[in-house]
């Protein structure tokens, strides 16, 4: 059994991790509720926007005119990978990265083998995996994270649909965490380009709608938004599941802590008691042995 000194420097270094793990958790939960407001505003906004895109895109013919919504041969695939710049999330990180990779070795096989899928790394765990799995990141936009506004993300997503409309790449790809409750994330795959619009009769009714300067106008315009929107929303998603898996872990990490004091508490207690019983039974003996 261990002494009573080993037991409480345990005990004293355990207290010391629940206090870290118990205040990173606060500080999660509090981050977890601005950024649980921020996705659940844009969601509503980003749907509204996606239903009169493809409501005004219904009646027309010519909408496979737009450069974002060409579909064609997937040979260069770029796959644009959402995690985290910190650890301490459970498998956070690591369950989206494995999902990624995943999507690579199956869906785009032959692309992975010829050398014409690359991967954007947005969070510096992500690319620490894809690296060490010998991946091809070619790019990384960490610093979104620092300030993650719409200004800043539009950029990163102009830059995919440019490198698109090029030809560079004939896909873009989107892997990232869905937030849908503090201790749920469901892992996500989203084809960001090109852009795919869904055979759907328009909504309007009877409704004679004029349309300044065009109908064909008016979608071209959206279509740019739209993609920025949906880029803008999955960073939001990701950011909120971020904080809502470290919150958990930190919770579980404080429950631990808790009860390995338990454990130790008690540890400590039947070490102390054998400690004390031996040094009375070595008082007896003594006492026994100058009565003899």
């Amino acid at each position: 059994m261990a002494g009573l000194k080993d037991i409480r420097n345990r005990i004293a270094s355990v207290k010391t991790t629940r206090q870290v793990t118990s205040a990173m958790k606060m500080v999660s939960a509090a981050k977890l509720k601005k950024a649980q407001d921020a996705i659940l505003q844009i969601r509503p906004y980003a749907d509204k926007l996606h239903q009169i895109l493809t409501s005004l895109s219904a009646s027309l013919e010519n909408i496979e005119d737009s450069v974002y919504t060409q579909a064609r041969s997937p040979e260069n695939i770029l796959l644009i990978l959402v995690t985290s710049n910190r650890g301490l999330c459970g498998g956070f990180n690591t369950n989206i990265t494995k999902k990624a990779i995943e999507l690579a070795n199956i869906e785009y096989k032959t692309q992975l083998k010829l050398g014409k899928l690359d991967f954007m790394c947005i969070g510096k765990q992500g690319e620490r995996q894809l690296k060490h799995r010998g991946m091809n990141v070619v790019a990384n936009e960490n610093e979104l994270f620092d300030s993650l506004t719409f200004d800043n993300v539009s950029v990163v997503a102009e830059e995919a649909m440019k490198a698109f409309a090029d030809k560079h790449y004939d896909r873009v790809v989107l892997v990232y965490n869905q937030f849908k409750n503090a201790a749920v994330q469901v892992q996500t795959t989203e084809q960001f380009l090109p852009v795919k619009m869904e055979e759907q009769t328009p909504d309007f009714g009877n409704l004679d709608f004029i349309y300044e300067p065009t109908q064909e106008h008016i979608i071209q315009e959206l279509i740019p938004r739209s993609l920025k929107i949906q880029f803008y929303k999955s960073l939001l998603d990701s950011h909120a599941s971020e904080h809502g898996a470290r919150m958990t872990a930190m919770h579980q990490a404080t429950d631990n802590a808790s009860e390995m004091l338990n454990e130790l508490s008690l540890q400590y207690n039947k070490a102390r008691q054998t400690a004390i019983t031996a040094e009375i039974l070595e008082i007896v003996s003594g006492a026994n042995a100058l009565n003899g």
